[in-house]
Formats: C-alpha cells, sequence, structure tokens
C-alpha cells in the first residue's frame, strides 16, 4: 500500500485564487479591506462585520508579550478559546532552521517506522479476506448439501454435492491422471460407467443411506462395479464430513485472526497520530517558505498564528477571529533552567481583529475550510489506511462483527434524493428551513416563527459583542503599549 505524504502541488496552494476558491465552495463572501492606501483588496477571509489591523514594529520587540496580552483580555471576555492555525517557516541557513529541521528528522525517523509495519499488516488484511471469502464458497456447498439432507432421498438436488464431488476427485484422488480415482479406473480398468454413477448419487446422510442406494443397483450392475462404486462414495462421505468440520473450525480461527490484526492496525494508527501532528506542526508552510520576506541568507522566519474567541448565545455564535503574523529575526539564546538552547522571536507583529455572528452550521464550515487549507500539503495518514481497507469491501465489516458475534450488516438504505431548494431557502439560506423539514420536527408554523424570531435576536446580540470586544481588544493594546490611541 502506497502512502503519500506529499499530495499536491504547491503551486496550486500559491494560486492567489485558491482562497477564494475555498470560501466559494464552502459558501462564504471573500472580504475586501483597505491593504493600501485608498485601495481596497481582497483578504481571503469571510467577509467580516469589523475589520482592524494593528502592525507594530520595533527592533526589541518581544513577540510573545503582546500576544499573550490578546489572548488574556479574550479569555476573560469568552469563555471559549480555539487555535484554528500555527505554522512557521524559516531561512535556511538560519540556526532555527537547524534546529527545528533535527527535531523534525526525529519525529520523521519514527513515523516511516510506523507506516511501514502498517503498509505491511494491510497487505497482510487483503490476504486475510480473500481466504475467508473462499472459506465461505466452501462452506456454502456444505451448507447447501445439508439442506437438502432433510428431504426424501429422491428429491433431494444434486447441483452442490456434484460440485463437491469434483473437487475431491481433483484434490484427493488426483483427476484423470491417478489411476485408482474415479476417472482413472475407468480409463485404465474400464468401469466405464463409474464416473455417472459416481456423480449420479444423491447427498447421503450416513452409511445406511449409502448401502441402501447401493442395494437398489443390484439389478442393473454387476457386484464388481458396486463394490468400487461403494469403496468411492464412501471414502468421499467421509471426507466430507471431516472437511466441513475444519472449514468451519479454520473460520473461527480465522476471524479471531482477523480480529485482532485489525486491532493491531487501529494501535498502530493511534500510536502514529501524535507523532504525525508533531511532524505537521514543525513541517513549515510553503506558502511563507516562498514570501519575498524570507530570505535565505538572513536570520529571519514567518509565523502564522491564528486564534478564534467566540461566546455561544443560543444557536447563533459570537467569534473575534484574530490573525498574528510575525515577521522575525530568532535568536538563539541560553535557558536559564536546563541549559538549552531556544529561539527568542524579535521583530515586526500585524494582527487583525475581525468580528463575526455565525450560526453553528457556519462556524463549522469555516473551520472545515482551515483543515482542508491545513492538510493540501500533509496529507491525512489515518484517511489513507482507512481508505485502503475500506476498499477491501463490505466483507471486512462483515467479517469483522462475525468476530465480534454481531448480527449480520443491515442493508444500508439508498440514499433518497435531496430536494429541491425553495425560493425562500436559495434568498434566505440558513434563515430559511423547508417545509418537510417542519413537518419531520413535528412543529407549527407559529412555534416556527417564534425560534426564527430567537435565532435572528441571538445573531443580533451575538454581533453587538463582537463588534465591541473586536474594537476593544484593538483600542486597549494599543492604550496599555503607549500608541496613539482615541
Amino acid at each position: 500500500m502506497a502512502i503519500e505524504l506529499l499530495s499536491k502541488d504547491p503551486a496550486y496552494v500559491n494560486d492567489p485564487g485558491y482562497r477564494s476558491k475555498l470560501l466559494k465552495e464552502h459558501g462564504f463572501e471573500e472580504e475586501e479591506a483597505e491593504m493600501i492606501s485608498g485601495e481596497y483588496q481582497k483578504t481571503g477571509f469571510p467577509k467580516s462585520l469589523r475589520h482592524c489591523r494593528l502592525l507594530w514594529e520595533i527592533y526589541d520587540l518581544s513577540l510573545e508579550e503582546p500576544y499573550f496580552w490578546l489572548l488574556d483580555y479574550f479569555k476573560d471576555a469568552f469563555p471559549i478559546i480555539e487555535k484554528i492555525e500555527d505554522s512557521f517557516a524559516a531561512a535556511e541557513n538560519s540556526a532555527f532552521f537547524g534546529v527545528t529541521q533535527q527535531r523534525l528528522g526525529a519525529q520523521q525517523d519514527r513515523i516511516s517506522q510506523f507506516l511501514a509495519t502498517m503498509g505491511k499488516m494491510v497487505k497482510e488484511l487483503f490476504q486475510m479476506v480473500r481466504e475467508l471469502r473462499i472459506i465461505d464458497e466452501r462452506l456454502g456447498y456444505y451448507d447447501a448439501i445439508e439442506a437438502e439432507l432433510v428431504k426424501p432421498i429422491e428429491q433431494r438436488s444434486k447441483t452442490a454435492d456434484i460440485t463437491m464431488k469434483g473437487l475431491f476427485v481433483d484434490l484427493v484422488q488426483g483427476g484423470g491422471k491417478s489411476a485408482a480415482s474415479v476417472y482413472g479406473m475407468a480409463r485404465e480398468l474400464e468401469f466405464i460407467t463409474l464416473p455417472d454413477l459416481f456423480f449420479d448419487a444423491p447427498p447421503m446422510k450416513n452409511d445406511a443411506e449409502l448401502n441402501q442406494f447401493i442395494d437398489s443397483l443390484a439389478e442393473s450392475f454387476n457386484k464388481n462395479v458396486r463394490r468400487v462404486l461403494q469403496r468411492h462414495l464412501g471414502q468421499y462421505l467421509e471426507w466430507k464430513k471431516n472437511t466441513h468440520k475444519e472449514h468451519r473450525n479454520r473460520k473461527v480461527f480465522q476471524l479471531k485472526y482477523l480480529q485482532q490484526h485489525f486491532d493491531i492496525i487501529k494501535m498502530y494508527l493511534t500510536w502514529v497520530k501524535p507523532y504525525l501532528r508533531h511532524a505537521r506542526a514543525l513541517t513549515m508552510k510553503e506558502k511563507s517558505l516562498t514570501s519575498a520576506e524570507l530570505v535565505s541568507a538572513f536570520e529571519g522566519s514567518l509565523l502564522d498564528v491564528e486564534i478564534m474567541a467566540r461566546r455561544q448565545i443560543g444557536k447563533a455564535n459570537s467569534c473575534v477571529l484574530v490573525t498574528f503574523n510575525y515577521r522575525t529575526r530568532a535568536e538563539l539564546k541560553v535557558q536559564q533552567e536546563g541549559y538549552q538552547r531556544g529561539p527568542v522571536h524579535i521583530g515586526r507583529m500585524v494582527t487583525t481583529f475581525r468580528a463575526y455572528a455565525w450560526t453553528d452550521e457556519q462556524l463549522q464550515k469555516y473551520k472545515e475550510l482551515k483543515q482542508k487549507e491545513l492538510f493540501e500539503l500533509l496529507g491525512d495518514v489515518s484517511t489513507s489506511v482507512q481508505q485502503a481497507m475500506e476498499s477491501l469491501g463490505d466483507e471486512l465489516f462483515r467479517y469483522l462483527e462475525e468476530a465480534k458475534g454481531a448480527a449480520a450488516a443491515q442493508k444500508k438504505e439508498e440514499k433518497k434524493e435531496p430536494p429541491k431548494k425553495s425560493f425562500s431557502e436559495k434568498f434566505f439560506g440558513d434563515l430559511s428551513t423547508p417545509k418537510a423539514a417542519k413537518a419531520s420536527k413535528g412543529i407549527s408554523a407559529k412555534q416556527f416563527k417564534l425560534e426564527q424570531e430567537k435565532l435572528e435576536k441571538d445573531i443580533d446580540t451575538a454581533k453587538n459583542q463582537a463588534l465591541f470586544h473586536s474594537f476593544m481588544a484593538y483600542h486597549l493594546f494599543k492604550k496599555a503599549h503607549r500608541m496613539a490611541a482615541w
């Protein structure tokens, strides 16, 4: 199984319209702000209620202090703080780059070991499922014969029994090449009617039915033919009884082994995820590496941090999205504890405050947008392993359910086509609920109207809080740091 960590061309990520495409796919309108004096440009973020931009550059500016000052402010104002993005890039010849790559190399070595083991085990999973399919096919013939044995002997179907007799002749007796087989005796010893009699014999429960069947042929065939036929049918009955029991035991063992194998793969997947997360955090952002502000010969780095402070108000969310863009000169200094070298970032900080009033669905869509952007260069290995196992088909999960002693999986219901959106849904978007949804929820028109009015009030309250705190954070930060403020 091939698992690729690098999935897409970095040029696609550096496409100027890339963020616009992502926003459009997730149903957001792109924001336009004054980036250059008198000129408005697209920012690559959803359209906000308020946009405040703060730029601070000083030679000995420590970037940790302003970040934690703003973080503490939003902790007091909002109960939920989420880190949406945390990425960086460093110049190739800088000391910070060397330290980071050493740590990244150690993580990558562990990842490669886990992935090699997982790839081998997933490959074995294919073979195990294939073997179970073969066992199920053979057991199907045995079960079909068992189902016929409850009927009178003259009414029993011979289809499955003929198939099993063919396997017996080919695998046990050696087929036509062996002189002791049914076909070999017909050819070598001129028992011409032996193959026809052997295959035409109905399924039999035990030796008593076999003897009764042989006795019924006494009028038409001589004693030698009947003796040879009885010998072959007796061998076949004993072989069928023993192999049926063997296949059932083998399937039980194989199911337990499959369950154990599957659990080990999941265990390795759990182990490798922290290393993947660390490697992803230590991997430099491709877009920043190609920036003109990052020069290989300079001791420079670019850091991008994005946090979201939010408060849930009913079914609405008051959100302030704070984006930190750092251009720093990383100096390696010896820390007092442990005497280890660590980078101290000093340089320029650009902080942007954006206010939003989002529903739960819009909030989830924005998080999905950010995840898609972050995973564009780094593929999700757990997803690749999952897709590889899903390619085995429903048999894998059916066998796992059998191994756990669960009932057979129910058939998936056919997906119904989604109803076409009405004019009100297209126009009002999330604020509109189709009639079918109203009926399914069992709410009256009056109750639905009250819920819509409550949602609008929640959104208005969320807007006011987001607007207030986004401006106050911007305003108070400037006052606390002795900047011009009014």
